[in-house]
């Protein structure tokens, strides 16, 4: 469809919508009505993006104007990384389009690979306040967009120099394209990573070859092309903002952590629960994987967030799966498989009610496991990591007493000489003293059904539970 501007005159926007002046930078926006209000919607670059926008919170210079909370830097970042992968994704397609040898595109397909892939990547819109305008834009003056018919299609306005979209809703998007901006001005002017928190997980100190070179100077040029859409509201005093601001971050249904790790393929270790555990080694073992935030006691299997824990504590040692790289992930799966075949010949784990059979079915327990299988086949330690301790952890166990009824559990509820007729005196040396950590509280056991159920602060008693099946394994304490 052929357009023409149609630039004769301004007219206000009560009649047919116009802007201030054409001496500013021009932006084609749409206009829609918001519950009644008018607002304008622009595709703007990222690199735009940090030109004309401000965000109004405590560390903002218009500081009297407050209608963000303050900035969450770690957050910013982790999107930044996010952003940059997009942008790697940009680059990479807009070459294969211009027709780039696929030898030329080994450098940019390696550095994908190191920071992972995955199937689709956008930043959500954006929302913004134009406080340099009267309520609705009834005083801003724009050109009207039509087609050689006459139907408009959209308006052009200027954003002159005094000109700022104040952010509401996005700050944090915000900083990580800038974040960005930075890592990429750094690196395509000294031709090296930054010494420190770099956005990219390289050891390479020394000067870029020409070809890493000019993956990051497309990803430069992608920041400028890329864009991301502003919802701009026209003319809103400060309270207004405040409450645009509450209605946008509180009036939403976050989303249950197990459906959203179910749906997000671009973290290795998700990958691996989707493709080797819950498509293979789960499916042949009839274990259960329930597609919601905690597993019900009365079934079975895991839930999603659970299993997903479990698996951060087996590959990261870490409670979750932030920050988890290909390279890293990739070079761990097979020890990670082997965690999961021993798990799933623990006696009485596949049954129907398996967390009545046994305490091996509660998650925490598994925790316990998995931070030894981290420690024995993955930890910094090469003492550790002997044939005959990982025998131990991939043979023995599964001899270990994983009962209800088994008294280790009760630990720290016996007498001095409950302890000795239960043989779990020389247990005491493995666990840790009573001035490392407070929590003591493994869970209870009810002696009319006959079952023992951990504690919910799986954090601080997974690693005690540890403890306790390296003392029976015979494995080196942690102590040592």
């Amino acid at each position: 469809m052929t357009t023409k501007s149609i630039s004769s005159e301004f007219v206000t926007l009560e009649e047919a919508l116009s802007n201030q002046n054409s001496s500013g930078k021009p932006i084609k926006t749409f206009v829609g009505v918001n519950c009644g209000n008018k607002i304008f919607t622009i595709h703007m670059s990222l690199f735009d993006l940090m030109q004309f926008t401000e965000v109004a919170n405590d560390q903002s210079k218009n500081s009297s104007g407050v209608s963000q909370r303050s900035l969450n830097l770690p957050h910013a970042t982790s999107l930044a990384k996010y952003i940059l992968k997009g942008l790697l994704g940009a680059a990479r397609r807009k070459r294969l389009n211009q027709g780039v040898e696929a030898s030329e595109n080994e450098k940019i397909n390696e550095i994908i690979n190191t920071v992972g892939n995955q199937p689709y990547f956008s930043i959500a819109p954006i929302v913004a306040s134009f406080r340099n305008c009267k309520p609705n834009g009834t005083n801003l003056r724009v050109i009207t967009l039509t087609t050689i018919d006459s139907e408009t299609i959209a308006y052009k306005i200027f954003l002159n120099q005094g000109d700022t979209l104040w952010i509401v809703d996005g700050q944090h998007r915000r900083k990580a394209a800038e974040i960005v901006l930075d890592f990429l001005k750094h690196v395509t002017t000294f031709h090296k990573y930054p010494s420190k928190a770099s956005l990219f997980p390289s050891t390479n100190k020394e000067e870029l070859s020409s070809d890493e070179l000019a993956v990051w100077v497309d990803c430069l040029e992608a920041l400028k092309y890329c864009t991301v859409t502003l919802d701009v509201h026209l003319g809103l005093e400060l309270d207004q903002e405040k409450q645009l601001f509450h209605d946008l971050n509180n009036l939403t249904k976050k989303v249950e952590k197990s459906l959203a790790f179910q749906f997000d393929s671009s973290n290795p270790i998700n990958q691996f629960i989707k493709n080797v555990l819950v498509d293979d080694k789960f499916d042949s073992a009839n274990f259960d994987v329930q597609e919601k935030d905690q597993s019900d006691w009365g079934k079975g299997g895991l839930s999603r967030k659970e299993l997903v824990a479990i698996n951060a504590i087996l590959l990261l040692n870490k409670t979750n799966i932030n920050g988890a790289l290909p390279a890293i992930i990739d070079s761990r799966v097979a020890g990670a498989e082997k965690y999961w075949d021993t798990v799933l010949n623990l006696p009485g784990i596949t049954s129907e009610n398996s967390k009545l059979t046994t305490v091996a079915a509660q998650p925490v327990l598994l925790k316990a496991i998995a931070k030894l299988y981290f420690d024995f086949f993955f930890g910094r330690n090469e003492e550790l990591k002997t044939k005959e301790n990982q025998r131990k952890l991939t043979e023995d166990i599964l001899n270990v007493d994983f009962s209800h009824t088994n008294a280790m559990w009760r630990f720290y509820t016996f007498t001095d000489e409950e302890k000795i007729n239960e043989g779990l005196v020389e247990l005491k040396e493995y666990l840790p003293t009573d001035d490392e950590g407070k929590n003591r509280d493994l869970g209870a056991f009810d002696p009319n059904a006959k079952t023992f159920r951990f504690g919910a602060k799986h954090n601080d008693i997974y690693p005690i539970i540890a403890d306790m099946i390296r003392w029976k394994l015979g494995l080196p304490s942690r102590k040592k």
